[in-house]
């Protein structure tokens, strides 16, 4: 079973905690992302989602100035860059998230989303059914 490593996005847009979500909501715009790693002290400790600009800024009333690091979900788990597919689904869908920062030896490497482990998937059965084509012509 194929690792997610392939497919983890190691360019991660970050953007300090104290930013303001409006701002975070242009930059995902700009760059059609649905999340941006948000930094404290220069390292990266959460995400913050379209889905959390929605349900706790938007929702609240805040107009865009709230900072990221109130927005952003607190108990996100992080994901190993040698997760399977499956345990990476499985993670998103228990944790209600289609977002997951990506880690190595205790440091994000990372992030994958849920349309990254949509193209491994697909990758995967297409390698499997051009597998199966060359064994049913015999080549």
């Amino acid at each position: 079973m194929a690792t997610i490593e392939r497919h983890v996005t190691k360019q991660v847009v970050a953007m300090d905690a104290i930013t303001p979500c409006r701002e975070a909501a242009k930059v995902m715009r700009d760059k059609k992302i649905g999340a941006i790693a948000v930094r404290e002290a220069g390292r990266i400790v959460g995400i913050v989602t379209e889905r959390d600009l929605v349900a706790r800024v938007m929702a609240s009333g805040d107009g865009g100035a709230m900072p990221i690091g109130e927005a952003m979900r607190t108990d996100l788990p992080k994901v190993a860059l040698n997760a399977t597919e499956v345990e990476t689904t499985e993670m998103m869908r228990t944790q209600y998230t289609r977002h997951l920062l990506v880690e190595e030896g205790g440091n994000v490497v990372g992030i994958i989303s849920m349309r990254d482990v949509i193209q491994l998937m697909l990758d995967d059965k297409q390698f499997l059914i051009e597998q199966l084509q060359t064994y049913i012509d015999g080549r």
